[in-house]
C-alpha cells in the first residue's frame, strides 16, 4: 500500500460528476476516483475547514467509533472491480483491530476529519492512474475530450486512455 493524500477535488466536465484526486505522498502518480455529489461535498466542506454546530453525517462515524473506545487508523483503498473502488476503515481498539469495509468516498470524508492516513494498494496508483505532464506535441485530442467517460463500461486500456488524455485543469473546480 502507498500513503496517498488529497491533491484536489473537482468536476468531470464531461459527466458532470465529483471527482477526488488523491496522489501518492512520494511521488507524481495520482488515482482519480469519481464521487457522489453529497461525498463531494463532505470532503470540500472538510478541506476548507467548516464547521457546524451540529454534526452532519460524515461527523457521526468518528463520533461513534470514539464512543465506542475506538479510533480510526487508516482508510486502504484495496480494488477496483467493474469501475467501483473498493476501502477498508482500519479501527484499532485497544489491542484489538479489525477492518470495515466502505465506500472509497465516505472513507476520505471520515480519514479527513480524523486525520487519518490514506493508503492506495500501488497496483490501483500504476494501472488505473495518470501522471500530471503537459500534452504531448501534436497530440490533437485535448484533455477532457475523450469519447468514452469512466464507469461507462470501459475495458482497462480505454480506462488508463482516458486517464492518459484527461488534464486535470478540465475537471473544474467543485463548490458545495
Amino acid at each position: 500500500m502507498i500513503k496517498v493524500r488529497v491533491q484536489s477535488l473537482g468536476l468531470d466536465q464531461n459527466t458532470k460528476s465529483p471527482v477526488v484526486i488523491l496522489q501518492e505522498e512520494e511521488g507524481d502518480r495520482v488515482l482519480p476516483i469519481w464521487i457522489g455529489p453529497a461525498e463531494a461535498s463532505a470532503i470540500a466542506m472538510e478541506l476548507a475547514g467548516m464547521k457546524f454546530a451540529r454534526p452532519l453525517t460524515h461527523d457521526l462515524f468518528p463520533s461513534i467509533i470514539n464512543g465506542l473506545g475506538g479510533h480510526l487508523t487508516r482508510v486502504l483503498i484495496t480494488r477496483v472491480q467493474d469501475n467501483t473502488y473498493f476501502a477498508e476503515l482500519v479501527i484499532q481498539r485497544g489491542e484489538e483491530l479489525f477492518t470495515v469495509d466502505a465506500r472509497p468516498s465516505d472513507s476520505i470524508a471520515i480519514a479527513l476529519r480524523t486525520r487519518a492516513q490514506l493508503f492506495a494498494g500501488d497496483e490501483l496508483l500504476t494501472t488505473a492512474a495518470f501522471e500530471i505532464a503537459p500534452p504531448e506535441a501534436g497530440d490533437d485530442v485535448p484533455g477532457g475530450e475523450v469519447e468514452l467517460p469512466p464507469g461507462a463500461g470501459l475495458t482497462s486500456e480505454e480506462l488508463k486512455e482516458y486517464l492518459r488524455r484527461l488534464n486535470p485543469e478540465d475537471l473544474g473546480r467543485f463548490n458545495p
